[in-house]
């Protein structure tokens, strides 16, 4: 009873009312599903579809560069259709496009199918960023962080199912994809019982006078913002390093066992559940949040120095190092999500934050085309490949942390005082 009690009190403490606590139910289902398919992608490509590291690659490369797209797309559907209607109609494409991969192992198709997915993941995620600004109001940023623990969460369970699940050998890895399409059918149901929440973007545009001004603020010509984005997706590549990275690492440069791999991404979901709410009071202000770029360049150096050292041993040494890495990554993962929705938020007009959050979306689509590519090549060249890899995107944060100080604004919140609790 007690744990009952606890467990409805934290519910009552959700900002968002009843909607923001359904999207929260429907972001875990999402996950679970994500992380029973996004732990084991590149093996699913390497032994079941028979693909060579470098098609792998490339392949998520490319599907990532088509789903670049989505971010910009995401955003302008959100300002002109109900939230609702577009983020059922993305988890069914999502759907489609999962079960639709296990239809052929033709490389062309495999590659649009996988596009298709990557289209409607990069426009899921912005309109959800903007359902939690809608939905939870002057609580938005409270909701965002109790929305990334709970994601996190479910992508630790479907991680761990997964893990399980390699025991049976190559004939699971199509029941984990069909339990990934599956997860996106079953969002697609839950989000038909949430209500609209009332948009911010239609409120300006009825008023009158301040319509000409939200016309000409643009991130596309604001040099500083794109700058800022171009940036932010490098500091992005952690993403990469687990999705791609790690599992690549493992398979063909050190002597770790293949299914440490699922481990390792439910060892991260695990920590940001743990740590991100806890860690995130220290980039609560925008001038908190830009000095904490100092200490995630010496995390992401660090984090490739332990990358490289796991090829340098026996099996036992190599499950150590890679266990380190993914910690150390993981930390740098935490550290620059709060330090990314601050920044993100602070540099953009108030009036044009939509547009803006969009533009913001592009780092995450980019990095998901490039960042791919940066990583394979890490591990075409070895340990030294890791070392540089880490040294450039600490280079990357130092060189954000320069760029914004003169754009942030003299006062130490980030925006009018219902957002500092953004995390």
């Amino acid at each position: 009873m007690n744990l009952v009690r606890r467990a409805t009190a934290w519910t009552g403490r959700v900002p968002g009312g009843t909607d923001g606590r359904r999207m929260l139910g429907i972001a875990l289902v999402d996950r679970v599903g994500s992380g029973l398919w996004a732990t084991v992608s590149v093996l699913y490509f390497t032994f079941v579809t028979d693909l060579t590291v470098a098609e792998v690659g490339t392949l998520v490369a490319v599907s990532g560069a088509i789903g670049i797209a989505g971010a910009p797309l995401g955003g302008r559907l959100a300002d002109r259709l109900p939230l609702t209607r577009v983020l059922i109609a993305l988890q069914i494409l999502r759907a489609l496009g999962a079960l639709a991969l296990l239809t052929t192992h033709n490389y062309a198709l495999l590659l649009i199918f996988s596009a298709v997915s990557s289209l409607g993941d990069r426009s899921a995620n912005v309109i959800t960023r903007l359902y939690a600004t809608r939905v939870a109001g002057p609580e938005r940023v409270r909701y965002q962080a109790v929305q990334r623990t709970v994601a996190n969460a479910g992508w630790a369970i479907g991680g761990l199912t997964a893990a399980a699940a390699l025991g049976f050998g190559p004939t699971a890895y199509p029941w984990l994809l069909i339990g990934d399409a599956l997860s996106f059918a079953a969002a697609a149901a839950l989000t038909v019982r949430c209500g609209e929440p009332p948009s911010p973007s239609h409120v300006v545009t009825a008023s009158g006078h301040p319509t000409p001004t939200t016309e000409r603020a643009t991130p596309w010509r604001d040099r500083t913002y794109l700058a800022y984005v171009a940036t932010d997706t490098v500091l992005f590549l952690d993403d990469a390093v687990f999705k791609v990275g790690l599992p690549l690492w493992i398979v063909h440069a050190t002597e770790a066992p293949h299914g440490l791999a699922p481990l390792l991404m439910v060892l991260n979901n695990v920590l940001v559940v743990a740590l991100q709410v806890p860690m995130a009071r220290f980039g609560a202000t925008t001038h908190a949040a830009r000095a904490l770029l100092l200490p995630l360049s010496v995390i992401f150096a660090a984090g490739g120095v332990t990358m490289a050292l796991s090829a340098t041993g026996g099996p036992t040494l190599a499950v150590v190092f890679l266990t380190l890495a993914a910690t150390t990554f993981t930390l740098a993962e935490i550290i620059h999500a709060t330090i990314s929705w601050e920044l993100s938020i602070a540099l953009a007009p108030d009036h044009a934050q939509g547009a803006y959050l969009g533009a913001h979306g592009l780092a995450q689509s980019v990095q998901r085309s490039a960042g791919p590519l940066a990583v394979t090549a890490a591990i075409a060249t070895g340990p030294l490949g890791w070392t540089v890899l880490g040294a450039t995107v600490a280079a990357t944060g130092l060189l954000q942390h320069r760029l914004v100080r003169h754009r942030l604004p003299r006062p130490a919140l980030s925006v009018p005082p219902v957002t500092v609790s953004e995390h």
